[in-house]
């Protein structure tokens, strides 16, 4: 779920900037001659936030990740819950250990939590790396696919998005996705 919204987060920069795109083609296309009318003009529109959320690749990268990066999370699940023992341990029987049993179980617990913060971070950084490359995968193929079914059906303009309308005639994402679960 959280790389689905890392993904529309991108495309939304993506509409914004198609939406300045589709405004300047569009005031070119209405200046270029008189003679050119609307049923000329060909346009389709992609619901991306469908695609992203839709599309079996999205699904397929998320188990992906999730296998890749398992192994790490349990272990620090399990390096959690040593900590957890050592630190019951230190409440418990605190008071009736020696000043340098305590001490040490002190010391081995705070060793403990930084190699454990420090993993931990290690870890999401290396969740968002894979994260930003399988979106940057994804979108590629999302835009051949959004390219291939505007080719084959004569399209002249397609948007994904940052449109106040778009009439169901003129949506192609099911089209998109249809595509995209054959691949």
């Amino acid at each position: 779920m959280e790389l689905q919204l890392k993904m529309i987060r991108r495309f939304k920069l993506n509409q914004k900037l198609n939406t300045i795109l589709f405004a300047g083609l569009l005031a070119l296309t209405t200046g270029l001659s008189t003679s050119l009318s609307a049923a000329e003009l060909k346009i389709g529109y992609v619901q991306v936030d469908k695609i992203l959320q839709d599309a079996p690749q999205t699904a397929e990268s998320g188990k992906k990740l999730e296998r890749e990066f398992s192994p790490r999370s349990l272990e620090l699940d399990k390096m959690q819950k040593q900590i957890n023992d050592i630190q019951a341990s230190l409440d418990k029987e605190g008071v009736t250990m020696s000043e340098t049993d305590r001490r040490n179980k002190e010391r081995d617990a705070s060793n403990m939590k930084l190699e454990f913060q420090r993993k931990q971070r290690e870890l999401r950084e290396d969740i968002n790396l894979r994260k930003n490359e399988e979106l940057s995968s994804l979108q590629d193929r999302i835009n051949k696919a959004v390219q291939t079914v505007s080719e084959t059906d004569g399209y002249d303009l397609v948007v994904y998005g940052g449109v106040a309308y778009a009439s169901k005639k003129i949506d192609i994402t099911d089209k998109v996705l249809k595509l995209l679960g054959k691949k």
